[in-house]
């Protein structure tokens, strides 16, 4: 089952607080930086697709992908009635990073959010870049974020609570970490508690994220095996020097 299966009907609303038109004007930066004549992009990992809008208005014509059924419906959904008026540069569907195919290749492949964090094994990991690699074009971009082994060692999870709301509901998020320090994982245990303010009902929601830190040289050992140059090893959004203040990795490489 995915593990957004019913994560997927409130994650807007518990992301409404992250900036995605900074994060889509970073990754516009790096993409007119090293590959200026770039036209379609492939998103593994899309989720409810407000990364691939932005970039559809920003000019691409863009491919989310996404593991959940429940994500890419929400996605759809939004295509009909929020993203109309980008409709002809936009499209979702049903993948899994490691296995999913199609007879296409683009100039740009991202994977944000952590998806490659999502990839527990290093089987996983391989076949996930392996498939970032299919559909790239040669000497095409890719661009991923990850949990940093470095930053997420010296700052380990903490029990966090984050509360939401709109007119209809209020979400409660309660995320509770384990650390497996020989396995390189997190396990984030979520209870999200979720009040009806129409119908009074309340739900509650338990779900684990099973999460994988990485490390740079086991990062470039994956990708040039794979056949990628690295182009740049840095903090996510900023562009920083990686280090133990950084839990958010961003690497970007290109196809050989």
């Amino acid at each position: 089952m995915s593990v957004f299966k019913k994560y997927s009907k409130y994650y807007d609303l518990l992301y409404k607080d992250k900036n995605y038109q900074t994060e889509v004007d970073y990754i516009n930066d790096i993409i007119q930086k090293f590959n200026p004549n770039a036209k379609t992009i492939l998103d593994l990992g899309s989720g409810t697709g407000k990364h691939d809008y932005l970039l559809a208005k920003a000019g691409f014509k863009v491919k989310g992908v996404d593991f959940s059924p429940e994500m890419v419906e929400e996605a759809n959904a939004k295509l009909e009635n929020d993203y109309h008026d980008k409709k002809d540069f936009l499209s979702f569907e049903v993948g899994d990073i490691r296995s999913w195919e199609l007879n296409e290749k683009y100039d740009v492949v991202v994977s944000l959010f952590h998806v490659i964090s999502y990839q527990i094994s290093n089987d996983d990991i391989t076949k996930a870049l392996q498939t970032i690699s299919k559909h790239l074009k040669q000497g095409g971009l890719a661009i991923f974020d990850f949990w940093y082994g470095p930053g997420v060692l010296s700052d380990p999870p903490q029990t966090r609570i984050k509360r939401l709301e709109d007119d209809s509901i209020k979400v409660t998020r309660l995320a509770e970490s384990v650390i497996y320090s020989n396995e390189n994982k997190v396990d984030v245990n979520y209870t999200i508690i979720i009040n009806d303010k129409i119908s009074k009902e309340v739900e509650e929601i338990n779900e684990t994220h099973t999460m994988r830190y990485l490390f740079l040289p086991e990062m470039r050992l994956f990708l040039n095996s794979i056949g990628f140059t690295i182009i740049s090893e840095e903090a996510w959004v900023t562009g920083a020097e990686l280090g133990f203040n950084n839990w958010n990795g961003c690497i970007i490489c290109r196809k050989i």
